[in-house]
């Protein structure tokens, strides 16, 4: 049977994490079965019944976004968690407010979940907002909001695209500021030679640890779970095109 929850491992009572897999939920092909992206052709209905699923679960009420793989960060109260609320264009929010779930959908991309006492954040981690920035922004806007500085925030790494199926180009490689030449660069290793230009392997979570790591963040913890080599537990765009997605969230008690 397939795991319906991941969670991070933290034993503190203040923050609750949740991360959806493709177990149960109410869709059918391609998005079965508990797909939470209204954005992916899916049956209004059945995204519905999803996502009231899963804040009857966690407890909260999950505030998605509108995710373009960018960097910008929103604050979210009560009134983002309202039916009808707009929603935010971001790839990253942070709340102080209790009952209130800091939410990012994914299927490959990295959902980093951020929590401190007083606060939460979650952001979408794709390369390019990764390399652009956007923990780096999530982690700044939680510590203005909650009052705390990076030593006192946990992070949690969920599930994504693993490294023996990340393929890149010379473009990522460059975005992280390494070098086109070898196989030493933090997070990339050169994929199988064969014929056309370059390739390496690329590892988001190994990427995002360091980032973390730099910015004084110390209690880094991981899923370390492939999305595209478990296609029963994980959505993956890269592996089938056409797919549901995941959520991933972080909410005070």
């Amino acid at each position: 049977m397939t795991q319906r929850w991941l969670a991070a491992p933290w034993t503190a009572p203040d923050a609750g994490t949740a991360m959806t897999t493709r177990g149960g939920g109410a869709s059918r092909p391609p998005w079965d079965g508990r797909n939470l992206g209204d954005h992916v052709g899916d049956v209004a209905a059945a995204v519905a019944a999803n996502r009231a699923a899963f804040a009857e679960r966690i407890g909260a009420a999950p505030v998605y976004l509108r995710q373009v793989h960018g960097t910008r960060v929103v604050r979210i109260g009560a009134a983002d968690a309202q039916p009808g609320a707009p929603v935010h264009e971001a790839d990253a929010s942070v709340t102080t407010r209790h009952g209130v779930a800091c939410t990012v959908l994914v299927a490959d991309c990295l959902p980093v979940l951020l929590a401190a006492p007083g606060g939460v954040a979650a952001a979408h981690a794709g390369w390019r907002g990764l390399a652009g920035g956007v923990v780096d922004a999530a982690l700044v806007a939680l510590c203005e909001a909650a009052g705390c500085a990076p030593g006192d925030v946990r992070a949690w790494l969920g599930a994504c695209i693993g490294p023996r199926r990340f393929e890149v180009g010379v473009d990522v490689l460059q975005a992280y500021g390494a070098s086109t030449i070898g196989d030493g660069a933090m997070g990339f290793r050169a994929a199988p030679a064969r014929e056309g230009a370059p390739k390496w392997l690329a590892d988001l979570p190994v990427l995002a640890r360091a980032r973390l790591h730099s910015l004084g963040v110390r209690d880094v913890s991981a899923a370390e779970r492939c999305t595209v080599e478990e296609p029963s537990a994980f959505f993956s765009f890269r592996r089938d095109g056409v797919c549901g997605r995941m959520a991933a969230a972080v909410w005070l008690r």
